[in-house]
């Protein structure tokens, strides 16, 4: 069975990309958030994408810090990234919604059309999720790959599982799965999620969506992108990814995590756009012409024109023809078929040779 969020296959082939714009990390409360929602539903993004957490249940030791790039960009439009540490816990907290901004945001979410589905940390969170705002897909972070009694739950709620690696071994993440498949759940998206914020050309080994697509067949295969601009994901694209997901943000010189490589609304659309555009250009795995192409292809190739005035019974022979542009006539590789015919048609100079003269 394919993976399916909201009846949505996710599945290239058949569906296009599914391009999901995440939001999590970069709100600051339940207007921004909303900001956010109407951004990606402009952007023309299949869903977006927030994160369930509380920073104080989540994170016992607040004195644990974090780094990560900031942007900064100076009156004249130069930008430069800075190096930014600070506690993981206040990081965190910055996400937080609290229970009646959650159920507004998801009504709000379907109110404008879009899917919404949010990463969780715990068993109870997911029930909110599912049970009470009708989530379809939880996902489930790249540091929770190994734990597996929480996917084994998640699985449990007969969605949608999206599966974060991060810098989670094969042998982990094939581990992950079989406990997800042993709930019974075979609805499963794996996402490829190089490390680093942003993340090094080195970490994110494109190579591997191919190698997740072969091990893993029967579940969707994602690229969630925390690199610089969008080249990263137009070449997951086209290496077969099913779906790519992409921060956005309203400003991303706002100094806190993620920012920096994420989307501002002009680039929101212009990343979904790309996308439609490489979908195009893939095209098929047969060389397949529409009728126009191949009608005008016919003006540059060759046919058969008389070199001297034929007359009517000659017998044709190919020193009796150049074969030059338009090839609207009797082509070289079908000029075999007709040597030797008796002319049916007189044929002056310059001529073209069609069915009609043999």
């Amino acid at each position: 069975m394919s993976a399916t969020i909201n009846g949505v296959e996710i599945n290239q082939k058949k569906n296009g990309t599914y391009i999901v714009l995440e939001a999590g990390p970069t709100h600051y409360g339940l207007e921004s958030a909303k900001a956010l929602v109407t951004m990606a539903k402009e952007a023309g993004a299949n869903a977006v994408k927030f994160q369930y957490l509380y920073a104080d249940r989540l994170v016992a030791d607040k004195s644990v810090m974090f780094s990560y790039k900031a942007l900064e960009r100076d009156a004249s439009g130069h930008e430069r990234l800075i190096e930014v540490e600070e506690p993981l816990h206040t990081i965190l907290a910055r996400r937080e919604l609290q229970t009646h901004e959650w159920k507004e945001l998801k009504k709000y979410c379907d109110e404008i059309d879009i899917t919404m589905f949010s990463t969780a940390t715990f068993p109870d969170e997911v029930d909110f999720l599912v049970d009470e705002l009708g989530i379809d897909s939880i996902k489930i972070a790249s540091s929770d790959v190994a734990e597996l009694d929480f996917i084994r739950y998640c699985a449990s709620k007969g969605v949608n599982i999206q599966l974060d690696t991060g810098s989670a071994d094969l042998w982990e993440i094939e581990r992950a799965v079989i406990a997800a498949e042993e709930e019974g759940c075979d609805n499963i998206i794996i996402h490829l999620c190089p490390s680093g914020y942003p993340a090094h050309l080195e970490s994110i080994h494109l190579n591997m969506l191919k190698t997740l697509k072969t091990l893993f067949p029967d579940c969707g295969i994602a690229f969630s992108d925390h690199s610089l601009g969008w080249d990263m994901d137009i070449a997951a694209v086209a290496l077969g990814a099913d779906m790519v997901e992409k921060t956005i943000t309203l400003d991303r010189t706002t100094r806190s995590c993620e920012h920096s490589f994420s989307l501002e609304k002009k680039q929101a659309l212009k990343f979904v756009n790309s996308i439609r555009d490489v979908e195009i250009a893939l095209g098929d795995h047969r060389r397949v012409f529409p009728k126009d192409v191949r009608s005008k292809r016919m003006k540059t190739r060759r046919s058969a024109y008389a070199k001297v005035d034929l007359p009517v019974g000659i017998a044709l022979s190919r020193a009796h023809f150049e074969f030059r542009r338009p090839g609207y006539g009797i082509t070289s590789q079908e000029f075999i078929f007709v040597e030797g015919r008796v002319l049916k048609k007189e044929l002056k100079k310059d001529s073209v040779l069609t069915k009609e003269h043999c």
